[in-house]
């Protein structure tokens, strides 16, 4: 019996061997008719940095024939001024000759590039095509790619007053310095990328005052895709973060747009007396811990977004504390968070009382997690005046005017990546809040929403706009 079975596995194998040596045509065709298909027509890069190399893209080609092709070239044509590198059967280059797929099969492609500059401000449109030539017939895949020149900053320390401009995106490597006593402004509509670790620390005074139209933004330096059109800048812990040392003071933000980091924004101080940092109508946003800690520093804001940590969206260790309309929200993405949204520290290392005097007027408290890490603020010198708060509670000599068990009703859907602290209808926040907390300074919102235009005062970051009407 088992030497019968032996006969019957031989047999089945070889009906199996015959069976796809039949299914596989190993002559290769010389056939103009027999050509190549591409799993795209395009290859499309987002935005390079000139001198700095691209992620690689790919693409699949396809021998849809019986029998075997012999692409007799594969080559970037080269009719711009980048340079485009591929990598076919684990060889780079950009240049490639018989290489054979046999029928029904596919092979990648690889495509990287890097840039020469476009000795200009704005992106440039750079377009080139790959020749693939089978049987004398030619085809083509196109690749482009924007090209932007940069200012590379490579651990720089800003001895003397400066400006960054507007005029090309700035690229951070290592530290980039502000020193003592140096006034530093950056230009409404300047972009700084920071590179992997990346961090601006502050010694002197930092002004970064943009605009609506024009606001400033701090981000990494990755412009590319991590999947279909969900860009890279999604992704948290990119650069470091924004430090303001002790003995920094004064230092203003309006309008500007950071995320992506690790360490958020944070401010030391050892003298309450004097403003470390003032920020207004700014988004601080995706910080893999926090986007912004105060540690015995007046910090000042108002109409801010602060959204999305590891930890906490922000965290206090005494100080002086001012905020006002402002938003305080943790759906963050890439963990369980692991704190509270505002987070309070009462004591310091060696078990001293840290001192506080701050109030929280019209600012909303929301997310996935609790909103504070005390139940009570009894004796640490804080009011919260209408507030929104997510979970249930009751008000005393600390919560003043709040709503509890409330939602703010944002249009975030976090499944659907959108992360948008906005109001929807309907919102608990619409029309709860006190205007005589808002400084005239802040009347309009980061979208130019007067605070003032209705009878009721919105809480929050962002004023209520009605949802248009869809028929």
């Amino acid at each position: 019996m088992i030497k019968n079975l032996h006969f019957l596995l031989m047999a089945v194998a070889s009906f199996v061997a015959i069976a796809m040596s039949s299914c596989i045509d190993d002559e290769i065709s010389t056939s103009s008719s027999d050509i190549l298909s591409f799993s795209t027509d395009t290859v499309k890069f987002d935005t390079v940095i000139t001198h700095q190399g691209s992620p690689t893209k790919q693409f699949l080609v396809y021998n849809k024939s019986k029998k075997t092709l012999n692409i007799s070239s594969i080559k970037v044509a080269g009719e711009s001024k980048g340079h485009f590198f591929l990598n076919v059967d684990g060889m780079k280059g950009d240049e490639f000759h018989d290489i054979e797929v046999r029928g029904n099969d596919s092979i990648f492609v690889f495509v990287e590039s890097r840039l020469d500059p476009t000795n200009q401000d704005e992106p440039e449109y750079l377009e080139d095509n790959i020749e693939f030539v089978t049987n004398g017939v030619t085809q083509k895949v196109a690749v482009t790619a924007w090209g932007q020149d940069v200012i590379i900053l490579n651990d720089t320390t800003l001895s003397e007053a400066t400006h960054l401009t507007a005029n090309k995106p700035y690229v951070i490597y290592g530290t980039l310095t502000v020193d003592s006593l140096v006034n530093v402004t950056i230009d409404p509509g300047a972009t700084l990328l920071f590179h992997d670790k990346a961090s601006l620390f502050v010694k002197g005074k930092l002004t970064a005052i943009g605009t609506q139209e024009r606001p400033i933004t701090m981000r990494g330096d990755r412009l590319d895709h991590v999947v279909g059109e969900i860009g890279y800048d999604i992704m948290s812990g990119q650069w470091d973060g924004v430090y303001f040392n002790y003995g920094s003071y004064d230092n203003e933000l309006s309008y500007v747009l950071m995320r992506g980091n690790t360490r958020g924004m944070q401010a030391y101080s050892n003298d309450m007396s004097h403003r470390t940092l003032h920020i207004f109508n700014c988004v601080l946003h995706n910080a893999t811990y926090v986007t912004l800690l105060g540690e015995n520093a007046w910090i000042d804001a108002e109409g801010t977004e602060f959204s999305d940590a590891g930890i906490y969206v922000a965290d206090f260790l005494g100080g002086k504390l001012g905020f006002v309309n402002c938003t305080f929200a943790n759906y963050y993405l890439f963990s369980v968070i692991d704190g509270p949204i505002v987070n309070l520290e009462m004591k310091y290392e060696d078990g001293t009382e840290a001192l506080f005097d701050g109030h929280f007027d019209n600012c909303i408290f929301y997310g996935n997690t609790s909103e504070l890490n005390i139940d009570a603020l009894d004796g640490l010198n804080i009011l919260m005046r209408n507030c929104l708060f997510q979970s249930a509670g009751e008000d005393d000599a600390c919560f003043i005017n709040c709503m509890w068990d409330a939602d703010p009703m944002f249009y975030t859907e976090r499944e659907e990546y959108i992360f948008d602290y906005r109001l929807r209808d309907g919102s608990d926040a619409i029309a709860r809040g006190d205007r005589s907390f808002c400084p005239v300074s802040a009347r309009y919102d980061r979208y130019g929403v007067d605070r003032f235009a209705s009878e009721g005062h919105d809480i929050g970051a962002y004023v209520w706009v009605p949802a248009p009407v869809v028929d």
